[in-house]
């Protein structure tokens, strides 16, 4: 079954073989970022447009990658591709300030409920690292507390369990972090009780991966009253939330206004970029005092970054949240994600096959579980997620089957597996994952009920 699967992706990718052979020679693992790493190989890309996607062998593709989630507008919308092209004749970089980034700025703040102020990075874990130092310097307390599966960027603060530390990263991170088992609102508390040292909690608000663990409002609701209880800062981590959930992102969906926000991906409309806002008192310790060198010299927090709000990505983001603020885009990208999840489940329930297709608003996930007794109830059961999402027995190889088999069916997932879905995503763009699920499915149904 293996063997045939990927027989047929080979088939159709002569020429991303080709390509990979060259870029194995130059980058490790042949990829530029990890999830886009396959075996036998990954696809090459030559061009995109809306919903859809074409590889260097001529392949269609209908699209769920949808810029590692920062597309919800889909690829080249016209609005934004007009902007940026025009942007780029009137400079790239201007190594200075300019009003498309005081645009940019007060988009944010008219959209996102803790938006008081901004500050611009170049992406989502530079965000991350600035917000950290800044809830440090606020505090005057030195950690991180953060759950466990939840992503925050790739840097040293928050890789690892908690426990382990991957290699390269230095052992006296662990000192500077906190991390307790994901929708626990028991065991935060008793880590916020116990140590006075810790200066904020960072989470996803809809939980790890957008919802790969789900996390529910009541748990969201609780969190926010025991970090006020403890004098701690609640961080929401929007990079893939924000401006997607809803126009104002999960908080303003959920009805609860962190201290930061973390904002990448949609934020600056496909372009590089990323920001953290929040409360003004925060973001106010990095503020020059021009009559206080000694704050400058050791209090102010500084942050530079060469790429900051360039006037690209500020004019690329600027569009896409005035299309987003003035449109249903965020409406029919969460209604066609449920439409999707609803018929891979029909498909799963066909089949007799014990998978779970879950997720909420404009996502959706795929466990290809062969354990009965875990639900897509037990998913949604609040701490009980994390232990049922490791509970469920995946047969050995079938993720990497369904993804390479979806490709060979012209649908491109994210790879855990799942997707992010459009406001460009059409009922033609639906029904042919639905069928490239069913084919797939199918195909692979033998290999799951061996197992």
């Amino acid at each position: 079954m293996a063997n045939a699967v990927e027989s047929g992706f080979r088939e159709k990718t002569p020429r991303s073989a080709e390509l990979f052979e060259r870029a194995s020679r130059l980058f490790p693992s042949g990829v530029t970022h990890d999830s886009r790493y396959l075996t036998p190989y990954p696809i090459f890309v030559e061009r995109a447009l809306g919903a859809r996607k074409w590889d260097v062998d001529g392949n269609e593709y209908v699209d769920y990658f949808g810029g590692h989630g920062a597309l919800l507008l889909g690829h080249s919308h016209p609005e934004v591709a007009e902007a940026v092209a025009e942007q780029v004749c009137n400079g790239t970089h201007f190594g200075a300030s300019h009003e498309l980034e005081v645009a940019w700025a007060e988009q944010v703040v008219d959209m996102v409920p803790a938006a008081e102020k901004v500050r611009f990075t170049a992406s989502g874990t530079e965000a991350s690292m600035l917000g950290f130092r800044l809830a440090r310097a606020c505090t005057g307390r030195n950690k991180i507390l953060r759950l466990a599966e939840h992503f925050h960027g790739w840097h040293d603060q928050v890789i690892g369990d908690g426990v382990a530390l991957p290699s390269g990263v230095p052992a006296g991170i662990a000192d500077t972090q906190v991390v307790c088992p994901a929708n626990d609102i028991d065991a935060v508390s008793e880590a916020l009780a116990a140590d006075r040292d810790i200066a904020a909690v960072v989470l996803e608000p809809t939980g790890a991966t957008f919802g790969k663990i789900p996390a529910t409002r009541d748990f969201l609701v609780q969190l926010r009253a025991v970090t006020e209880q403890h004098g701690v800062l609640l961080i929401f981590d929007e990079v893939i939330a924000g401006f997607r959930v809803s126009r104002g992102g999960a908080q303003a969906y959920y009805g609860i206004t962190p201290d930061m926000t973390f904002l990448a991906k949609i934020l600056a409309g496909g372009q590089p970029g990323g920001a953290v806002v929040g409360r003004a008192d925060i973001l106010d310790g990095m503020s020059m005092r021009p009559d206080d060198p000694a704050w400058n010299a050791s209090e102010r927090v500084s942050h530079a970054g060469t790429y900051n709000a360039n006037p690209v990505s500020a004019v690329a983001g600027l569009t896409t949240l005035k299309i987003v603020a003035t449109t249903d885009a965020n409406e029919r990208a969460n209604r066609t994600g449920a439409t999707i999840r609803d018929g891979m489940d029909e498909v799963v329930r066909e089949l007799g096959l014990n998978w779970i297709v879950y997720g909420e608003f404009s996502g959706f996930h795929i466990l290809p579980n062969s354990d009965p007794d875990v639900t897509a109830d037990d998913l949604y059961s609040g701490k009980g997620a994390p232990a049922a999402i490791k509970r469920s027995t995946v047969p050995a190889g079938m993720t990497h089957l369904l993804r390479t088999g979806m490709i060979a069916n012209g649908v491109d997932l994210l790879g855990w597996p799942g997707g992010m879905v459009s406001a460009v995503h059409t009922e033609e763009d639906v029904d042919r994952t639905i069928a490239a699920f069913r084919a797939t499915a199918t195909e692979l149904a033998p290999v799951a009920a061996a197992s």
